[in-house]
């Protein structure tokens, strides 16, 4: 049994970045960039106005000052001329700053009568003006790695670049395991239940970049089974739920080493999610999660996403912890309630607030998780604790 930075290393060495390819732009969001990408432009690539008002080439205007308006500069149709001392040119918000134009007065300090304005206040310093380049300007560049958020699309738009080159999605298949399982919506026999994580981790898969297949329920059946993995061959991940502990009826660990396995660890010193496994099968990355739904949520957490993240090109790293309050006392080795436990805001946390252990409280009410070495000892209410968020 190995600690949880032990079994994250171990998980990072198996991972390699995919492979990249090009994607138009407006297929880029959430995926991760493999090269950086260069503007091809200036932004703004004319000095523009930063307000509505008017133009004019006089440094310090006072109040009393007038000007003649001579003519007009709107978005996307410019003034071509050239202004005199006492002349003025209306202009609009992101309209080019005619040649000689040193400020822009805001319309609501003026008075305009006919083609004449008269400075009705005293005007700031501030001159209204955005510099040409001044969002950015030809060969700056954002750089890979890097998740690309709706922004990122929105910049690389204005960088004038129609095309990224992202590493590819991860495809992540999920093997639910056992003869208890039925799909959502069958009748479930006397001894059975839904099969409820592959469904929730699915989700994460799409969630953090990847393509989730979900391959049929696998019973406990060592032929069966292994059809099941061989039918996953194809994937980058291969994640299976249930079945890799050490009952009669545990059987992932055996069929999977009898299809080449190459394991990495067995077992993670932490409460809940103890039951982990991970190699290589083949060419596919491989984890064998804990069936318990609370402990498979939090092991996809703590070790699927670090891994699809660096299977996408971003750089190992552990999911984020967040400091939070106890606001109940937590046993040293007590059962699930004692590791799910009311949490106080703190560190932008959201707290848990009832003292209810059932999983239906845990998922749908907590986005936190205390998660414990096995022998962690008793914690006061008051202590500053670890949580992830689920």
């Amino acid at each position: 049994m190995i600690s949880v930075s032990d079994a994250l290393d171990n998980l990072f060495s198996l991972c390699a970045p995919l492979d990249t390819e090009r994607l138009p732009l407006r297929e880029a969001a959430g995926r991760v960039l493999a090269e950086d990408a260069v503007a091809k432009r200036d932004q703004p690539p004319f000095a523009s106005s930063a307000m509505d008002g008017y133009g004019v080439r006089v440094e310090h205007p006072q109040p009393g000052d007038r000007f003649t308006v001579i003519g007009e500069s709107a978005a996307g149709h410019s003034y071509d001329g050239t202004l005199g001392d006492g002349e003025a040119v209306r202009i609009f918000t992101g309209a080019p700053v005619p040649e000689g134009v040193t400020r822009v007065i805001i319309q609501e300090d003026v008075r305009r009568e006919g083609d004449g304005i008269t400075v009705t206040e005293t005007l700031s310093e501030n001159r209204n003006i955005r510099p040409l380049g001044g969002d950015f300007k030809s060969g700056d560049r954002i750089t890979a790695p890097r998740r690309l958020s709706a922004q990122d699309v929105a910049l690389l738009a204005a960088m004038n670049i129609p095309e990224v080159t992202v590493h590819k999605r991860p495809t992540v298949a999920i093997i639910s395991t056992g003869d208890e399982l039925v799909m959502p919506g069958e009748t479930p026999g006397p001894s059975q239940i839904i099969a409820s994580n592959a469904f929730g981790l699915s989700a994460m898969v799409e969630a953090a970049g990847g393509i989730a297949r979900m391959l049929p329920i696998a019973p406990d059946d060592e032929t069966l089974l292994r059809a099941t993995f061989e039918m996953a061959a194809d994937a980058d991940l291969i994640v299976s739920i249930g079945g890799a502990s050490v009952g009669d009826h545990d059987l992932v660990g055996k069929v999977v080493e009898s299809l080449g396995l190459d394991r990495a660890f067995y077992k993670v010193a932490m409460r809940p999610g103890k039951p982990l496994m991970a190699g290589r099968l083949g060419a596919a990355l491989m984890l064998g999660l804990p069936g318990n739904p609370v402990s498979a949520m939090i092991t996809a957490r703590l070790f699927m996403i670090p891994a699809m993240d660096v299977l996408q090109g971003l750089p190992p790293s552990p999911a984020p912890r967040h400091k939070a309050v106890l606001m109940a006392p937590v046993s040293a080795n007590g059962p699930r309630e004692h590791y799910m436990r009311a949490i106080q805001k703190s560190d932008g946390v959201q707290p848990f607030s009832r003292q209810d252990s059932s999983l239906l409280s845990i998922l749908s009410q907590a986005n936190v998780l205390l998660v414990r070495p096995p022998h962690d000892p008793a914690r006061e209410a008051g202590e500053t604790v670890e949580v992830i968020r689920l």
